[in-house]
């Protein structure tokens, strides 16, 4: 008895769909701030929507173009967090007298405008893996580049991560954890084979060759050096427990993450008895509601103030624009989840962590669905990056983990970390336009033709 082997169908009007309520919403979360804080929809208030609206339509309809087969969830996902975010950091700058919200206006353009080129110009993400190398060169450059003179902006709020050109600040370890997962994917799926072989066993535990240590030994290096010399904990963190995702994906040994376990223990021991920035983080986390931490230099006021927030939200919140950020220090930043957190309620930010959890399954979704190695291990290490950047940073915020200067992605206040998650949505949705496109397997089958092409139409093709 035949049976039908299902095809993908595109799904882009289903994305279109959504991209109208997650529009929608941004729309109301905006008016709902000139409303609760008495203002008029004034000319801003229009054509801010106006300018969302076209970017959003803007990249659907290069989706139709040049990757039509791609997730139809990922694009309206990441445009309700980024509408949301925009209409916090207004109600903020409105607060603090501020202009934030037009920064973030620019950035949010030029990081769509950018993310439809990837789209548009890549043709497929397997091209990415001829610059294996390449990545990771210039992975080095962009984190040494704040640690030069000139250019380095120094050190803000105890890092030394940003650099500045003219009137402009960007913060290149953005754009540093997209070239390292290419080179950690590009890596990976070249040299899998002899990663896996066979080294020293103990008990039921494989254990890798010394030799094949190398590269994550490199990379924990790396970590140790961005925490040393940039003074960014959220970043070490980063980069480190990238490298270690990806070999676990890549080789599924469970010796690695042990290994990686420990080399974290070894490192974070070392740093907080040798360098006092580390130290002062562990202890203000450790200690947040004691006086003295409160009321000391990069203190502990900042994570008390932002849990008093959450705690006066309660389960529905104050509504937007009604909550209590005046003595929250850089609340359209570092403490934005606390701001929604009080503002929305428990269901809101409930809501915003859902959106969060379903773009990371659709990017691990491309990954499963992907034919090639390269493309497994990038989507899964871009969509993890994004994941761990929100644990580091909510779990900062809610002081189950020490805070550290990460931004929460397409929420928060920050051009350069907008501009490089842009990217990452691109290329997730270029590798799951590859995972979901059919194939013509009658034209594949046929020795005639060496190159077989995709098919432009939806059939059903019948399995013998």
């Amino acid at each position: 008895m035949s049976q039908l082997l299902t095809v993908a169908k595109p799904r882009r009007n289903t994305e279109l769909l959504l991209l109208v309520l997650a529009l929608g919403m941004s729309a109301m979360a905006n008016a709902l701030v000139n409303l609760n804080l008495g203002r008029t929809f004034d000319n801003d208030f229009y054509t801010q929507m106006g300018i969302l609206g076209v970017l959003a339509i803007g990249f659907h309809v290069v989706l139709r173009f040049k990757a039509k087969y791609a997730d139809p969830v990922i694009l309206p996902v990441v445009v309700a967090l980024n509408g949301l975010g925009l209409a916090v950091i207004h109600r903020l700058d409105i607060t603090f007298n501020d202009s934030a919200a037009s920064r973030q206006w620019m950035w949010t353009s030029l990081a769509v405008v950018c993310a439809i080129a990837v789209v548009w110009f890549l043709r497929d993400h397997r091209i990415l893996r001829r610059y294996t190398y390449i990545s990771l060169l210039v992975s080095v450059v962009l984190l040494i580049l704040p640690l030069l003179p000139f250019i380095g902006a120094g050190s803000v709020n105890g890092a030394t991560v940003w650099i500045s050109v003219g009137p402009f600040s960007f913060q290149p370890g953005e754009i540093a954890k997209i070239t390292l997962a290419i080179f950690f994917a590009g890596y990976l799926s070249s040299n899998r084979d002899l990663i896996l072989l066979a080294g020293k066993k103990i008990g039921r535990l494989q254990l890798p060759r010394t030799r094949d240590l190398a590269p994550m030994i490199v990379a924990w290096l790396a970590s140790v050096g961005v925490l040393v010399f940039q003074r960014d904990l959220g970043s070490s963190i980063l980069f480190f427990g990238l490298f270690m995702v990806m070999i676990y994906v890549a080789t599924s040994r469970v010796s690695w993450i042990i290994i990686g376990v420990g080399l974290i223990a070894v490192g974070g021991v070392a740093a907080y008895q040798i360098f006092p920035h580390v130290a002062r983080r562990i202890d203000v986390w450790v200690n947040a509601f004691d006086p003295a931490y409160i009321g000391a230099d990069y203190g502990s006021f900042q994570v008390v103030e932002g849990l008093f927030g959450l705690a006066n939200g309660g389960l529905l919140g104050t509504g937007l624009g009604q909550g209590s950020p005046e003595e929250l220090p850089v609340a359209n930043s570092d403490m934005i989840i606390a701001v929604i957190g009080e503002e929305l309620g428990l269901i809101g930010l409930f809501a915003v962590l859902c959106l969060y959890a379903l773009l990371v399954a659709r990017g691990f979704r491309a990954a499963l669905g992907t034919r090639d190695a390269f493309g497994k291990l990038l989507a899964v290490g871009l969509a993890f990056a994004v994941a761990l950047q929100c644990f580091i940073i909510i779990g900062g915020v809610t002081r189950l983990i020490p805070l550290t200067g990460l931004t929460t992605p397409f929420l928060a206040a920050g051009g350069s970390s907008l501009l490089a998650n842009w990217i990452i949505v691109a290329l997730i949705l270029k590798i799951s336009d590859a995972a979901r496109r059919p194939i013509d397997v009658s034209a594949a089958n046929t020795p005639a033709d060496p190159k077989p092409h995709i098919d432009k139409q939806q059939k059903e093709v019948p399995a013998s």
